[in-house]
């Protein structure tokens, strides 16, 4: 028997998403190499600020759509409130890091 996925908020750009990912993923191999090769540690730490912003944007662009698909096109309020809860959560917890 098929099982059918959730349609998600982002799914319209998830090739976009995937291909964001994809780039994250190389500079953080990047990193890697750059501490193999005895780079020095300022530059390290550039690189790691570049990937830090692009998962940011990610992140950003995933709860623009959470916010529009999940949370606006909920139906009931009282389910809308609950993901609008469940969002700010999520955005309390991208914000505590560091």
């Amino acid at each position: 028997m098929a099982t059918t996925r959730p349609v998600r908020g982002y799914t319209a750009t998830k090739d976009q998403l995937n291909a964001r990912l994809a780039r994250i993923e190389g500079q953080v191999r990047g990193i890697q190499r750059m501490v193999d090769e005895d780079r020095y540690c300022i530059d390290v730490l550039t690189q790691i600020s570049a990937v830090q912003a692009a998962l940011d944007k990610v992140a950003l662009g995933l709860l623009d759509d959470h916010a529009r698909s999940c949370v606006l096109g909920a139906g009931s309020e009282e389910l809308q409130a609950d993901r609008t809860e469940e969002l700010m959560a999520a955005v309390g917890r991208l914000m505590r890091r560091g």
